[in-house]
């Protein structure tokens, strides 16, 4: 831990220690903290059974389904959000990656309340920020290789980054997978797309 960038080192913390918190919380931080459709959920008297809170626009970035669910998330972190970190800093950095949780939180809801109406599920999981990092750092490391964990063969960053958000895109659309939120993720990582290209301008503008 102690070369991992202090954000990034707390994010690790932080999203380990929630998830343990959970095992003993049981459905309590889901039931608060999780992100639920803005439409809500009634009981048959009108009384609201579990509701969307702008708060769940962050919070459920740190809540974890499974084992495997936070292990693949944290390994992500730590792989991408270091050199990320170095290279942003640690203020843009921290703003950067909350961007892209938010992002991530809006692209879900959008999704269900305009496609999936019917559904009835909270998200969580730190993938909408992970997924901004994956972005960023092939847009910023572009001569670097990434090892997919389903195609073992050293990939260009960015032809790598292209060719898994290609399949979470088609994963979408076909409703392959259903659990995972395809969209959340590729929200995510518009979101960062987005910030890093308006921060890219802005740099271009001074020096011009």
């Amino acid at each position: 831990m102690q070369n991992i960038p202090p954000i990034t080192r707390a994010l690790l913390i932080a999203n380990i220690a929630i998830y343990l918190l959970q095992q003993i919380a049981n459905n309590f931080l889901i039931h608060y903290f999780a992100l639920w459709p803005i439409d809500g959920a009634q009981l048959p008297d009108g009384s609201m059974l579990q509701a969307f809170e702008p708060w769940q626009l962050v919070s459920y970035g740190f809540l974890h389904g499974s084992f495997p669910h936070i292990a693949f998330n944290m390994l992500a972190l730590w792989m991408f959000g270091g050199p990320v970190e170095q290279a942003l800093g640690s203020r843009r950095y921290t703003f950067f990656y909350f961007v892209c949780v938010i992002g991530a939180a809006l692209a879900q809801l959008a999704t269900i309340h305009f496609f999936k109406p019917g559904d009835f599920y909270p998200t969580l999981g730190a993938s909408g920020g992970v997924f901004g990092l994956l972005l960023a750092y092939a847009m910023i490391y572009p001569s670097a290789r990434i090892i997919m964990i389903f195609f073992p063969v050293p990939i260009p960053a960015p032809i790598a980054v292209v060719g898994y958000m290609a399949v979470e895109l088609v994963l979408g659309v076909t409703g392959t997978q259903e659990g995972v939120a395809h969209f959340a993720h590729l929200g995510g990582a518009a979101a960062g797309f987005l910030l890093l290209r308006y921060w890219r301008a802005q740099a271009m503008r001074r020096r011009g």
